[in-house]
């Protein structure tokens, strides 16, 4: 294994990947034969590159060392030695489900076939050639080849793998104790490690083990032991089962089989792997949503709503669908409640330019939080401004959190509005939007959730909430840009004038007076984002699939990680450490600009934000101008973050 020390500036392994493949393959080979044939390493599928391969931080060339443990049964992607725990907590059933970015979209309404490829079937990868992190499809003929069991592993001389849509389901394996003495996640032992930062992480942080009541020689089914580790002090969000709790459950989630779903992971940036941290900034799109666009493009493209011909049915189709899949994402009433705008910054401007110059007078307050972005605080403050109005502001404890007895003074009868994020896109901080609502329920006030940064991270449900209006945009949940939604209660929309004139929200014009269309359509005047919408649809579809249960765990922990892994740095300042928190880590490092640490770790090809965020009231309020902003998604790994902190103690040292 690979050793890591906590000063190493870079984690590496010093693996070669063909020689790896090929001394697997004996090994597995000896296992039934008693020998160690010698075998041709395993070929990539399509003909990949190696080289360019999709694992974190890359798999330079080398000599492989004598002690090396290795993932056995296809549940790791990683080399050996890359990892000092599995990166992902949830790999084993993944398995046995089909890729997400492989399920066709719904028919359109028109009755006109329209059926979505979204991927090529040679090229999905929940067996075959997971060592070398190439998706490969395994046959069944194959699998009864092999005699070790071993599927995940072509035998010498077997033909290419056919390609095919149905993966085949996870065999029993039965990994005697002697191929792996130092233990492996597939015995459900931890791997031991040098001293690195995972230290500050107990050991089986992750791995599988049997269900209970299974044969250790015969495992019918896997589980994760989601073990707690301590996390950030007072850490307690979304605090996760024991493994008594999970026992019989499926948990489909392999980070592995997630991240080859992203084609621009497998970039390269300044001749390294990339490694994007920057997601509360916007989130990289799955395969899935880049074939939803191209579909729509080749197959559907026409303006909606006002033709007969067969693309308008199509395109219509196609747009009132990704309403009808916001609405249900996030729990509205009806598709009716759902507008569709640029992203969360017009959505916001849509309210204050309706419902706020109908509603707002002298005299009257507008709540919002000190954590907000500026696009919720501007058009307030405009707002305030043209009508002589007061913007007040929930301040937040030296954690990060809003302070709850002051919101319940600031709100009152004045209150006409009140305005706060769902998650903090500065700090990370999860807002209790559901007490604030009450609170201002209580007197009568409309509420507006801005849950930009809050609907990749957790499930959103705007009933449970009780806001009037919520906000998000679709680029920061793995859709395009340019697309994003405004969900309002039916009867304040009715309420409310149209904010834009134009085209498609009127239902009846003369010189004398205009009809307009009920809610939404009122709201959505000229030629919508209509393909960027079903790439939205395709988006929301795939989180769903994935299931933001799982994602909220697997980041929940990657935060912690995180956490632990870079406090200990000398210099190094967390900006906003409240309990509840999404996968955002704010830092300064002492003597360091928060510009120079971006470059730096530009320079290695990790993207961080640095700077002020659109946030500046908020960071002003722990003494600091801009920060360091790393924010993780379910595509990314520990190493990944051992990567950026291994830079960041670098610079600290320097």
């Amino acid at each position: 294994m690979s050793t890591l020390t906590p000063t190493a500036d870079v984690v590496e392994s010093p693996f070669d990947v063909a020689s790896l493949a090929r001394l697997a393959n004996e090994l597995f080979g000896s296992l039934s034969t008693g020998s160690a044939p010698s075998l041709q390493p395993v070929q990539s599928a399509g003909g990949l590159n190696v080289s360019a391969n999709p694992l974190p931080g890359g798999v330079p060339s080398g000599p492989l060392p004598q002690a090396t443990t290795t993932q056995f049964g296809g549940f790791g992607a990683a080399a050996p030695g890359l990892n000092l725990a599995p990166t992902g907590p949830d790999q084993a059933a993944a398995l046995a489900r089909p890729s997400p970015a492989r399920v066709p979209h719904a028919q359109a309404g028109n009755g006109v076939p329209d059926v979505l490829l979204t991927s090529v079937p040679a090229i999905d990868g929940r067996a075959g050639g997971q060592m070398l992190g190439v998706p490969q499809q395994i046959t069944s003929s194959q699998r009864e080849a092999a005699p070790s069991g071993y599927y995940f592993l072509e035998q010498a001389g077997a033909p290419q793998a056919q390609a095919g849509n149905v993966v085949p389901e996870l065999p029993p394996v039965s990994v005697p104790s002697a191929v792996s003495p130092a233990g492996s996640p597939t015995l459900g032992t931890p791997q031991p490690s040098a001293p690195s930062p995972r230290e500050a992480v107990p050991s089986g942080y992750y791995f599988v083990e049997p269900a209970g009541g299974a044969s250790p020689q015969q495992p019918s089914l896997y589980v994760l032991d989601l073990q707690r580790h301590p996390g950030p002090a007072g850490h307690h969000a979304g605090e996760l089962p024991n493994k008594h709790a999970l026992q019989g459950q499926r948990v489909p989630f392999d980070v592995n089989a997630i991240r080859r779903d992203f084609p621009i992971l497998a970039e390269r940036v300044n001749g390294k792997q990339l490694v994007w941290f920057d997601n509360a900034a916007t989130t990289q799109k799955p395969k899935a949503v880049i074939d939803r666009l191209t579909y729509f493009y080749e197959h559907e493209n026409s303006n909606i709503h006002r033709a007969a011909h067969t693309l308008a049915a199509r395109a219509t189709d196609a747009y009132e669908s990704a309403r009808q899949t916001v609405a249900k994402f996030v729990n509205a009433r009806s598709a009716e409640e759902v507008i569709f705008v640029r992203g969360a910054t017009e959505a916001i401007n849509l309210v204050a330019n309706t419902w706020g110059e109908q509603n707002v007078g002298e005299g009257d307050d507008i709540v919002v939080s000190h954590l907000e972005h500026h696009a919720n605080i501007v058009p307030w403050q405009q707002l305030a401004a043209r009508k002589g109005a007061h913007l007040r502001v929930i301040p937040v404890d030296d954690t990060g959190q809003v302070i709850l007895s002051e919101a319940q003074k600031l709100i009152g009868p004045r209150t006409k509005l009140l305005a706060v994020t769902q998650v903090s896109n500065a700090l990370g901080t999860m807002v209790p939007v559901q007490e604030l609502v009450g609170i201002a329920q209580r007197h009568g006030v409309t509420t507006l959730v801005d849950g930009a940064q809050s609907v990749s991270h957790l499930a959103v449900d705007v009933q449970a909430i009780g806001c009037d209006f919520f906000i998000f945009s679709g680029h920061k949940i793995f859709g395009p840009t340019g697309i994003g939604a405004v969900v309002g209660r039916k009867a304040v929309l009715d309420a409310i004038p149209p904010w834009q004139g134009g085209g498609n929200m009127i239902a009846d014009v003369t010189f004398e007076r205009t009809v307009f269309q009920p809610a939404p359509m009122k709201f959505e005047a000229g030629t919508g984002n209509i393909a960027d919408a079903a790439g939205l649809g395709a988006a929301l579809d795939y989180v769903s699939r994935v299931g933001l249960h799982h994602i909220a765990r697997y980041e929940h922990d990657l935060l912690a990680y995180a956490t632990e892994a870079i406090r200990p740095i000398p210099g190094v300042r967390l900006i906003g450490t409240a309990a509840d928190k999404a996968s955002v880590l704010s830092f300064v490092l002492a003597g360091h600009e928060t510009s120079a640490v971006g470059k730096a770790l530009a320079e290695e090809g990790i993207a961080v934000r640095s700077g002020h965020h659109c946030a500046q009231p908020i960071l002003r309020r722990f003494g600091v101008e801009s920060t360091v902003r790393p924010s993780f998604a379910f595509y990314n790994t520990c190493d990944e973050i051992d990567h950026l902190v291994s830079v960041v103690r670098r610079l600290a040292r320097a």
